[in-house]
C-alpha cells in the first residue's frame, strides 16, 4: 500500500433463518456461482478447515473480474474473514468480513464489509469500485437471504447431475469443439443463435438461442471460463429459461490410456413461483426437477455426441 486513503462500506440484511445455516451458505464458497448471481466461478486452491485461499470470478459493473482471495474461517464466532491477495486495477487492496449474528427468535443478522483502496486514490476509481462492491453486495445479500429463508426446500430447489460420453479420438479436437461456442448455430442442431465475444483470453461472454423439444426458443446468456490445458470450460447462465433461478455447468474433457470422456455437469436452482406457470396448474418441484433434467440433459448430450463425431472424423483424416 502507498498511504491511499482506506475507503469502508458497510452493508446488512436480516434473515428469517437459523445462523448457522446463513453461515453454512456463506462458508461453501465454490458453489457461491449457484448461489450468488455476481459470482461466475470459485476455485478452491487450498484449504486446511480454517485458512483457504480461492481463485473467484465474478462480474463487476458489467465486466468479468478476477482475484485471488485469502479467507479464514471462524464457525464459532460465525465470522469469515477475506483479503484479495491480487486484486485486479485500479484495486490497491481489499479487506473484508462477512459476520452472522443470532437474533431472538431464531432469525440472523448477516453484516458485509469491505475496506478497499485504489492505487492514487483517483475520485473516479473510487466511485467506481465503490459502485461495483455496492451492487454486489446487495445482490449477494439479497440471494442469500432468499435461498437461507429456503433452507428446508433446498434439497427439493437444488438439482445437479452430470451426461458423459466416451471418444475414440483426441482429446484436443473435443474441447477444440466445445471452445468455439461461435460454430455451433451451424454444427448444433438446437442451438439457433449464438453471439460470443472473448475479449480477454479465456473469458467467454454469449448469448444463445436454443430450440426446445416443443419448437419455443429460450434465449439465454453465460459467461465461460476456459482452461484448455485441464481441458475444462466452466460457465454460469447469466440469464436463465423462466424455470431456473440459478444455472452453472462444466464441460471437461478427460483423457486416459484408451481414449477420452467427456462429461457435462449441470447444476441447477428450480425457481418454484415458475413451476406452474411453465408446466401447467398442479405441477410440482419433483416434475421441474424431471423435466429440467430431461431438457438440459438430452441438449448437453446431443453436444457430447457432435463433439464425439467431430474428434473422431479428425482422427480419419
Amino acid at each position: 500500500m502507498t498511504g491511499e486513503r482506506v475507503h469502508r462500506t458497510s452493508h446488512s440484511i436480516e434473515v428469517d433463518a437459523p445462523a448457522g445455516v446463513v453461515y453454512g451458505l456463506i462458508s461453501d464458497a465454490v458453489r457461491w456461482p449457484l448461489f450468488f448471481p455476481p459470482n461466475v466461478h470459485v476455485e478452491r486452491l487450498e484449504f486446511d478447515g480454517t485458512d483457504e485461499r480461492l481463485r473467484m470470478w465474478a462480474t463487476a459493473t458489467g465486466e468479468v473480474r478476477s482475484w485471488v482471495s485469502q479467507r479464514v474461517q471462524d464457525p464459532q464466532t460465525r465470522r469469515i474473514e477475506f483479503r484479495q491477495s491480487h486484486p485486479q486495477a485500479p484495486v490497491e487492496m481489499m479487506h473484508g468480513t462477512w459476520i452472522v449474528e443470532e437474533l431472538p427468535g431464531g432469525s440472523a443478522l448477516l453484516t458485509l464489509l469491505h475496506d478497499f483502496t485504489v492505487y492514487d486514490d483517483r475520485a473516479e476509481d473510487v466511485a467506481w469500485v465503490d459502485r461495483a462492491v455496492d451492487t454486489n453486495s446487495r445482490a449477494e445479500l439479497a440471494s442469500l437471504k432468499g435461498l437461507a429463508e429456503r433452507w428446508r426446500k433446498l434439497d427439493e430447489l437444488v438439482l445437479s447431475f452430470e451426461d458423459s460420453v466416451r471418444v475414440d479420438g483426441p482429446a484436443e479436437a473435443v474441447y477444440d469443439f466445445l471452445y468455439r461456442a461461435g460454430d455451433w448455430p451451424r454444427l448444433i442442431p438446437h442451438v439457433a443463435r449464438l453471439d460470443l465475444t472473448e475479449d480477454s483470453p479465456g473469458v467467454q461472454v454469449m448469448a444463445m438461442d436454443t430450440l426446445t423439444a416443443d419448437g419455443s426458443v429460450h434465449t439465454t446468456e453465460s459467461v465461460r471460463i476456459c482452461f484448455p490445458h485441464a481441458g475444462r470450460i466452466v460457465y454460469k447462465q447469466t440469464t436463465t429459461p423462466a424455470l431456473m433461478e440459478a444455472h452453472t455447468g462444466e464441460w471437461s474433457v478427460v483423457p486416459d490410456e484408451t481414449g477420452v470422456t467427456v462429461v457435462a455437469q449441470h447444476s441447477v436452482v428450480l425457481r418454484e413461483d415458475a413451476v406452474e406457470r411453465v408446466l401447467g396448474p398442479g405441477a410440482d418441484l419433483a416434475q421441474a426437477r424431471r423435466y429440467v433434467r430431461e431438457a438440459l440433459g438430452r441438449n448437453s448430450t446431443a453436444t457430447l455426441e457432435l463433439a464425439r463425431r467431430h474428434a473422431e472424423s479428425a482422427l480419419r483424416l
